[in-house]
């Protein structure tokens, strides 16, 4: 009994924590002038309690959402609707039909994507000419660049793009290759969650509706091997080769240092994962010796980079809370449901989907790496693709929340 009350208490304390700092992503889209009018170091006439655009509609959208949740729990609609969302939660589709539905969304997603690998990034983005003088140099980090040096000791990155660029004479090809395997580990890590294949199909649907996703999907100064390391360091944990896990969690540090203030999700994800409780012993004594290699790497290594940068500043955390909103203008399924979602995930959670709480708290160190980052260096700029991680995190979620009812 006191097991199940635990559980529940982290259950309450992972949505209140989530659904804070979510209500604080919201509320910057709201009032957009409401931090910055605060923080801004010299005097500015912005009114804090201006509203945006999306004000109404996010208002609309959450109470909408929320209304038909309860309608349909207290079983208040009509009936033809009620069977109709009670049919979607319960569907299945076999093995097989998953992977030919699979095969087919890739298919497409490929075929309508490919003609980007043949456009020159360099008129496509600034950041380009620092990473061609980087792969110039590759693997010296001497250079009078920080930002060039920087470059270099991303050591998987630079490796991947040079074979990219080298052997496969086009720079863009695996970067394109690592967005397609995280369409396909998204899907896995859902249905891993879920038990219901559907739910995975449902993820890489969402996930390739995002304007965030498809922008950078074919980038190589932006792309996703990070976030593809991440993931199957997420969906090893509760393989036979849970092993890996932390050396995944290793090489997505070294595809994007950013990625470090990822690690204690993971360590949620091994708590909340149903693995024998020696496994999880073992994974947690891994991931201390993989934080211990990493900060002994950045220490020995790269300290004449990183230290130069470092500096502690609120005010540019709190700053850091506005980046969600501004960056999210061209996805209005994560403004407008994020929070319905949240709250779904919750409901699962209380009904025995202990995992759902690991989506909370994936969709919170997304939200919060932002923040995080701003306090401690100006050195990093949050673009929109720093939150192709949440993307995921929220595609996964909506597909953990159609898991079966039963």
């Amino acid at each position: 009994m006191s097991e199940q009350i635990s559980s529940k208490l982290v259950t309450y304390a992972a949505f209140l924590v989530t659904l804070g700092i979510v209500g604080i992503s919201i509320l910057s889209v709201i009032f957009p002038a409401l931090i910055i009018s605060n923080t801004y170091e010299f005097q500015n006439d912005l009114d804090p309690l201006e509203i945006s655009p999306w004000t109404f509609p996010i208002i609309i959208s959450i109470i909408s959402l929320l209304s038909l949740g309860f309608l349909y729990k207290n079983k208040k609609l009509p009936s033809a609707l009620y069977s109709g969302i009670k049919f979607i939660l319960n569907f299945e589709i076999s093995k097989k039909v998953a992977i030919i539905f699979g095969i087919i969304i890739l298919g497409l997603y490929v075929g309508l994507s490919t003609s980007e690998l043949f456009l020159d990034e360099q008129y496509q983005w600034p950041d380009y000419y620092i990473l061609e003088d980087a792969l110039e140099i590759w693997p010296s980090t001497d250079h009078s660049n920080i930002y060039v040096q920087e470059q270099n000791t991303r050591y998987v990155r630079m490796i991947l793009l040079d074979v990219s660029q080298d052997f496969l004479q086009n720079i863009k090809l695996l970067p394109f290759v690592a967005s397609i395997l995280v369409i396909i580990f998204t899907a896995l890590v859902t249905i891993q969650i879920s038990k219901k294949r559907f739910a995975g199909i449902i993820s890489m649907i969402v996930l390739l509706q995002s304007i965030t996703f498809t922008d950078f999907d074919t980038i190589a100064v932006y792309e996703n091997f990070w976030v593809l390391f991440y993931l199957i360091s997420i969906y090893s944990i509760q393989k036979k080769w849970w092993h890996s896990s932390p050396i995944l969690f290793i090489l997505a540090v070294f595809s994007k240092a950013f990625i470090v203030t990822y690690f204690w999700m993971n360590l949620f994800y091994i708590y909340r994962s149903d693995i024998p409780k020696k496994t999880k012993y073992m994974l947690f004594a891994l991931y201390g010796v993989m934080i211990g290699i990493i900060y002994w790497i950045f220490e020995s290594g790269q300290s004449i980079i990183y230290d130069d940068v470092v500096r502690f500043e609120f005010n540019a955390f709190l700053d850091g809370f506005t980046s969600w909103g501004n960056n999210m203008q061209l996805d209005p399924i994560a403004i407008l449901c994020i929070v319905p979602l949240v709250i779904g995930l919750f409901i699962k959670s209380l009904k025995g989907i202990k995992q759902a709480d690991s989506i909370l708290i994936l969709i919170l160190g997304t939200l919060l790496a932002g923040p995080l980052i701003s306090y401690v260096t100006d050195f990093y700029f949050i673009l929109p693709y720093r939150f192709i991680p949440f993307i995921v995190a929220m595609a996964i979620g909506i597909g953990v929340f159609l898991s079966k009812e039963n």
